[in-house]
């Protein structure tokens, strides 16, 4: 199936999106996770589905300044 993660265009064979994040090889603590521009809450990951030409934006937490 068709998805656009982060903006570009993937093809992929995940059913969830958790899936995804561990095809993508991401901890899914360390990210937040958007679904068609609803943020999919953690414990909905695993049930949350990905269907053909949907959009993920994942946006990552990073510490960092003084």
């Amino acid at each position: 199936m068709q998805i656009s993660i982060n903006g570009k265009a993937e093809t992929i064979e995940a059913r969830t999106v958790s899936d995804v994040l561990k095809m993508k090889d991401i901890d899914p603590q360390l990210v937040a996770v958007e679904l068609n521009t609803e943020v999919v809450e953690r414990e909905h990951m695993p049930t949350t589905t990905v269907k053909d030409g949907d959009k993920l934006e994942f946006l990552f937490y990073m510490g960092g300044g003084q």
